[in-house]
């Protein structure tokens, strides 16, 4: 059986295992980090609207779910009750975000972690959030790569200096400076296509596709590789991350099917993925399955 380069465990609904308390996802983040587990993920939406969220179909979170803690604020706590995990989201909906304020927060959050900052960025998809927030809806990606850009701008030295259609800046001075400077780890969780495939080629980036039933996963990540292999990039050095469905099978008791859901996992390894992500909720009822749980996601890893 193929295996997996690392192992990421999505800390979102964690906290369902110890009473709702938040301080329950930085357990399982201590944990994490105790058994070896390469990554810890959070999501983000700054807020759900009944439209948006009634458009959504398939969407695993109900519309009054209380976890959408502020991701880099939720990062910054877990940095300082672990050592060695990096710290990553899948994905913060970055468009959102000034670009000069997403570039102070990930620096200050790989500052405060020593360095292990391994962030994903998405476009979103909810417009009444864009909405909300005085954003616009149209032109995320864009958007979103020219944050980027001005991101590694900022991050590599002052004074920077920055011009595009959605952010500009003259003589720029930001610090703190990330630990592990201009080329911190950043991967897009974007819709395939050659455009987007072109950006994370262009941008030196890692691809985070959002697996869902029925999606060509194996095709997307080999057109993402080709369009690293046109930019003249290895293409094997390209990072994709996936995860685990959120609805995985139950057994007849309704106990979660751990065989099915790992049988999962060999499916989208195959596939290409370098980097398993899954949540620790459904896949856990209690708090102590948990490490259970993590030593079999351990066992995929190469």
């Amino acid at each position: 059986m193929k295996k997996v380069k690392a192992v990421g465990i999505k800390l979102m609904k964690s906290q369902e295992l110890f009473d709702g308390d938040v301080r329950g996802v930085l357990e399982v983040a201590r944990l994490c980090d105790r058994l070896g587990v390469d990554e810890v993920h959070v999501s983000d939406h700054v807020l759900i609207t009944g439209p948006g969220h009634r458009g959504r179909d398939g969407f695993p979170y109900p519309i009054d779910y209380s976890g959408w803690y502020e991701p880099f604020a939720l990062l910054s706590a877990v940095a300082t009750v672990t050592e060695r995990v990096r710290l990553s989201s899948h994905v913060v909906v970055a468009p959102l975000r000034p670009a000069v304020l997403l570039a102070k927060e990930i620096a200050t959050l790989d500052v405060l972690s020593g360095g292990r900052v391994d962030i994903g960025l998405g476009l979103g998809w909810q417009r009444e959030e864009f909405a909300a927030l005085g954003v616009p809806f149209e032109g995320r990606l864009t958007r979103l790569v020219e944050q980027v850009e001005a991101c590694r701008e900022l991050w590599g030295g002052a004074p920077a200096t920055y011009h595009g259609s959605t952010v500009s800046f003259d003589e720029a001075y930001s610090y703190p400076a990330p630990v592990q400077g201009r080329e911190l780890p950043i991967s897009f969780g974007v819709p395939a296509g050659p455009r987007a495939f072109a950006e994370i080629a262009r941008l030196g980036i890692g691809y985070c596709p959002a697996y869902y039933v029925g999606a060509d996963l194996a095709g997307d990540i080999a057109a993402a590789r080709e369009a690293y292999a046109a930019a003249g990039r290895d293409p094997q050095s390209l990072k994709v991350t996936s995860e685990l469905t959120m609805k995985p099978d139950t057994d007849a008791d309704g106990k979660v099917d751990w065989d099915a859901a790992f049988a999962e996992a060999e499916w989208i390894i195959e596939a290409g993925v370098d980097v398993l992500l899954t949540h620790i909720r459904p896949h856990c009822s209690t708090a102590k399955e948990i490490e259970p749980f993590i030593e079999r996601l351990l066992s995929l890893r190469e």
